[in-house]
């Protein structure tokens, strides 16, 4: 291990560029300056350097150290950050986790990274002991707000208040791995993409630039669960900048609270998903509040022309921003400027700049524009791979290229358009039917809310379409299959057409706001439902 006396730590301290050499420079320069804004309350940056020292110190006295993993089951909270910038400070490497998932799940993920210690809520403390129930051991038990006394557990503030010998200064090359972010697991068991410092500050420049987030007096309010890799990828510019981080606590979407956090704190940059802007939207124009955006960005699922108009006239002042990607590629790919929104409807932008991206067939060969293939990317937000899974990462990195998964097409201009992801793509009469594609012709619907389209066995077709459905709050009947095909009917070939229409109050969406079709499937993908 490398300590401070050692003139190559000097000099790499010097030198190094991730966030915890970003949060030491804002302490230095700025030390009274708020960091980070919660319910009310502050952190400055000095603040946030000494606490996240503290809790590094905490770390190393439970011998967690360089590459060793400490796994994260929490809510919204500033305490989130300091342990990440903390865990980090070692060498050691954070794990986010869903703290939605079972017992079960989350026993895998013990089971696959080992974190040496576990840190959670109080009110998910109780996790850790249905996760040594299912028979793994997921390392001390550090709890944020947790009472002292409780038998096999430490609390956070009692932590970083320990007396005892601080951590030996740790050399972090960039290229270390930072973070293990689990994907979601919709194809089989989930895979932990390690993401490097470097993957996080090159997505970080990929928001400055997207966002246009050019000087160090932005507000950006985090929404979404940290254990997400679009929150931690929306905290790093503002870390970067020195800008400040407004967190969100974690409760069922309420606009018009949402409404009130952007008027008190003044925020100036937001990311929801499409169908919470449309209920921000109406409850703005119901009762408008004094509001600063500078620039409002959406994602994880496709918008239509009627939310994308609510918007302008909503927040005419703003910049309209749409943005795709996935975790392994920390997460941004593809920008989608509001300017083009509406002559692009449907589109999810260009790729970056900073990233070569192809689409390809089967063999890998690159298709003619407007034909469907495989977009394959290479740059610096690609992940390094799967934690603990060699197979899965030669898969995933065949021919030098990052496998997406998503099937798109792009235009003569450069434009990406998602047809469906390879997993989900629905074959039927030897057609390729993709879901992505009828979703966004079906969302242009007036009676539809959002949509969602699942494959359903066919004994004739082998497979057919069907169409979920929410829809939007007036009155009259269901919308009925004979009614949605009519007007389908010069805008998708009768192939692609839903056989059947299912109407819900609303589609199930996990933490990223995407649409868990696993749910779908198991509800209505069988026949006679």
């Amino acid at each position: 291990m490398t300590t401070a006396t050692d003139p190559l730590a000097e000099l790499h301290a010097a030198r190094r560029n991730h966030w915890n050499s970003w949060v030491a420079t804002h302490a230095e320069m700025k030390p009274d300056g708020q960091a980070l804004r919660y319910l009310g309350e502050t952190t400055t940056w000095r603040q946030l350097h000494d606490r996240s020292g503290r809790f590094a110190d905490a770390l190393a006295r439970r011998g967690v150290g360089k590459g060793d993993r400490v796994m994260l089951i929490t809510l919204n909270n500033p305490e989130f950050v300091e342990a990440v910038l903390g865990i980090n400070r070692i060498g050691a490497i954070a794990v986010p986790v869903n703290f939605r998932l079972t017992p079960g799940e989350l026993a895998y993920l013990v089971s696959d990274c080992t974190p040496k210690v576990v840190v959670t809520d109080a009110v998910l403390a109780p996790l850790v002991g249905a996760i040594r129930a299912q028979g793994e051991e997921p390392g001390e038990h550090i709890v944020i707000g947790g009472e002292r006394g409780v038998e096999a557990q430490t609390t956070y503030a009692d932590a970083i208040a320990e007396e005892g010998a601080p951590h030996e200064p740790v050399d972090v090359p960039e290229d270390s791995t930072a973070l293990i972010m689990y994907t979601s697991g919709t194809t089989g068991r989930p895979k932990g993409a390690m993401l490097s410092y470097e993957n996080l500050t090159a997505q970080s420049l990929t928001c400055i630039r997207v966002f246009r987030l050019f000087d160090e007096e932005g507000r950006a309010l985090c929404a979404a669960p940290m254990f997400h890799i679009a929150a931690l990828g929306s905290i790093a510019p503002s870390l970067q900048l020195g800008g400040v981080t407004v967190i969100h606590p974690l409760q069922e979407f309420d606009p018009a609270a949402l409404l009130d956090t952007l008027e008190a704190e003044q925020i100036t940059s937001i990311f929801l998903v499409p169908v919470q802007w449309q209920a921000v939207c109406a409850e703005q124009q119901a009762r408008p509040r004094d509001l600063v955006l500078r620039n409002i960005s959406w994602g994880a699922a496709p918008s239509t022309d009627t939310i994308l108009r609510a918007m302008s006239e909503t927040f005419p002042d703003a910049l309209n921003c749409a943005v795709f990607g996935q975790t392994e590629m920390s997460p941004i790919t593809c920008a989608l400027d509001g300017d083009d929104a509406l002559r692009k409807l449907g589109s999810v932008g260009k790729v970056i700049p900073t990233l070569q991206a192809r689409v390809v067939d089967a063999f890998g060969e690159p298709v003619a524009p407007g034909e469907v293939g495989e977009i394959v990317y290479r740059g610096p937000t690609t992940m390094s791979g799967y934690w603990n899974k060699p197979e899965e990462t030669a898969e995933a990195f065949e021919g030098g290229w990052f496998h997406s998964g998503d099937l798109v097409r792009m235009d003569d201009e450069g434009f990406v358009y998602v047809v469906d992801r390879k997993k989900d793509m629905i074959i039927s009469g030897g057609e390729n039917i993709y879901c992505a594609e009828v979703e966004n012709t079906i969302a242009g619907h007036p009676r539809i809310r959002e949509v969602a389209v699942i494959g359903r066995k066919d004994d004739e077709w082998g497979e057919v379409p069907v169409a979920v459905v929410a829809l939007n709050e007036d009155e009259g009947p269901d919308l009925s299959l004979e009614e949605l095909t009519e007007w389908l009917r010069d805008k998708l070939a009768g192939f692609k057409r839903p056989k059947h229409l299912v109407v819900v109050d609303e589609l199930p969406r996990n933490a990223s706001g995407k649409v868990v079709k696993g749910t779908l499937r198991s509800e209505h993908g069988s026949v006679g439902v």
